[in-house]
């Protein structure tokens, strides 16, 4: 009975200690992929601010630009095991996107209180960003599941979106990046949740999920500001 009762405290030391070593993996790996995130955040600022000045030779490169962007974010997917290339790889996606995102930015300066539109636009997406986080992490309900649902969502907004590149309906502007604020406020809470659970295979997976989510949820509120300010006007 003792040689069990030894046996038992044992096993019961040594699963306690895997358990503390997993967690503190979790945390380091939760750690770095937030660290990642807010440095993504600055690269991809950095590419907006040098995008704004040329947004016109942007726009008329889109094509082109948008092919070298998604292949960086293609190669990414071979090299986020490989140190140094790996990042540099990742912020060079990021600063793409930024400046893919410079036409817009400019176009609302161009408004009337432009400034003003994007700095609220900012503004709403951190709240919701955060509020977002926040729920996901505080919720017993797990939104992990909902990988599946999401990404049909997603394709189904793609295709309405590439629909109204031809119809130009303002109302369906309005409705998808409406429907894109809901998506990825969503995709905030799945993200984090699967960031938090370590269902990410690198700290690189989780970061560029959650800027994505924040520069989608930055887009489409920006287009959704940029409408109706204009039309205040």
């Amino acid at each position: 009975m003792s040689l069990y009762d030894r046996d038992y405290a044992q096993q019961g030391a040594m699963g306690y200690e895997g358990v503390s070593k997993n967690e503190a993996r979790v945390v380091t790996f939760v750690k770095d992929t937030y660290k990642l995130f807010a440095a993504s955040m600055m690269a991809g600022a950095v590419g907006a601010y040098v995008g704004v000045p040329m947004a016109e030779v942007i726009q008329s490169n889109f094509i082109l630009l948008f092919v070298l962007e998604i292949g960086l974010l293609i190669g990414l997917h071979f090299v986020k095991n490989k140190p140094g290339i790996n990042l540099a790889v990742m912020f060079g996606f990021v600063f793409m996107t930024g400046l893919m995102l410079a036409p817009l930015l400019a176009r609302t300066l161009g408004m009337s209180g432009g400034a003003t539109i994007i700095g609220n636009a900012f503004a709403m997406t951190s709240v919701v960003f955060g509020a977002m986080s926040f729920y996901a992490i505080k919720t017993t309900k797990d939104f992990t599941s909902y990988g599946k649902p999401l990404m049909i969502a997603m394709f189904v907004i793609i295709g309405f979106s590439i629909l109204n590149l031809f119809l130009h309906n303002p109302w369906m502007a309005v409705a998808i990046s409406g429907v894109v604020v809901l998506l990825f406020s969503i995709m905030v809470i799945f993200d984090t949740q699967n960031i938090m659970n370590g269902n990410y295979e690198t700290p690189i997976d989780g970061a560029l999920a959650l800027y994505l989510d924040f520069l989608n949820i930055f887009t489409a509120l920006l287009q959704l500001f940029g409408i109706f300010g204009n039309r205040d006007d």
